[in-house]
């Protein structure tokens, strides 16, 4: 199979019958071998009716149901274990990324090699204040911080290697840092598309200007686990030293200064370097034990599926 196309989605009724018939253009007019995986995150309306139709009367439909609404990266997930393509595309519902796109990105991944290839939507319909702006803010300290060099990480339509998503896990909110998860896992041929942003035709957005501010957190989360994550001890561990040999040493300090320097001076709990030695050594413990745990809590872990699929269509 050429093309698997993932879909994550949230009450997008009214677009997805147009949707369809807009990809399934696309696919037969390039002769692709392709499936369509829509994955119900929740919704409230009639988007899984509609889904499970699509899917009776097209054999390349496929479509997923979550028990309640678990986030884009639960979805993305769900759909990645899924997918059986050789490459796949990730777009979003609302008909504001165009299938005429893949295509190219298809090319690029199966022709010219690239790993991953992201879209770029230079021009963008959105809101300037609470979506553009915040967007460019973002994606700037994402390329600062994990040293992926694209213009947007949360643009919906990307394109992997069939290897890339089956080797990464998507969990929380970290669908907007998959190209970094894919350079950690060792995919580090990423590239990018300038691909064409359409105005939303149906319904409102679901994403509001508190996903920026989840969005940096999880940026410094996912800078964390890039660094650290296998190995929290080379951390917590080299900081819990550090404070100790910094207590040690005023700790040494106070013990000559009373025994042979300053023998009849004021006693030692009674000076600041005491106390600033004391707290030196407890951080230092504390520090040293929190990275000790972390590689028990990481040799220990299971993995775990951190949703719930309520249904799925039958193919």
């Amino acid at each position: 199979m050429n093309i698997s196309i993932v879909i994550p989605l949230l009450n997008e009724e009214e677009s997805l019958n147009e949707l369809y018939r807009w990809i399934a253009s696309v696919m037969q007019s390039n002769g692709f071998l392709y499936e369509l995986i829509f994955i119900d995150d929740g919704s409230t309306d009639n988007s899984w009716k509609l889904i499970e139709k699509l899917s009776q009367e097209n054999e390349e439909v496929k479509g997923i149901r979550f028990q309640k609404n678990y986030g884009k990266s639960q979805a993305l997930h769900a759909g990645f274990a899924m997918a059986k393509g050789d490459v796949i595309i990730t777009m979003d519902a609302d008909l504001q990324d165009n299938p005429e796109e893949i295509p190219e990105l298809y090319k690029m991944i199966a022709e010219e090699g690239f790993d991953l290839v992201s879209g770029w939507k230079k021009k963008r319909y959105d809101s300037v204040l609470s979506k553009n702006m915040p967007s460019k803010l973002f994606n700037y300290a994402a390329r600062k911080t994990s040293g992926v060099k694209l213009h947007d990480f949360n643009c919906g339509l990307k394109a992997y290697k069939k290897d890339v998503v089956k080797s990464i896990e998507v969990t929380g909110e970290m669908h907007r840092y998959i190209p970094v998860l894919a350079k950690n896992a060792g995919f580090g041929n990423i590239s990018e598309k300038p691909v064409l942003h359409q105005a939303r035709k149906y319904g409102t957005t679901k994403f509001g200007a508190e996903r920026f501010i989840r969005g940096f957190l999880d940026l410094i989360t996912i800078w964390f686990l890039s660094r650290f994550g296998k190995r929290p001890m080379h951390l917590f561990g080299a900081w819990g030293a550090a404070m100790l040999f910094v207590g040690f040493l005023l700790t040494l300090y106070l013990g000559i200064d009373k025994l042979f320097i300053n023998t009849t001076g004021r006693l030692i709990t009674e000076r600041p370097e005491f106390f600033i030695a004391l707290t030196a050594m407890i951080l230092g413990s504390q520090l040293f034990l929190a990275g000790f745990l972390g590689e028990l809590i990481l040799r220990s872990k299971k993995d775990s599926q951190n949703y719930i699929i309520k249904e799925v269509t039958s193919a």
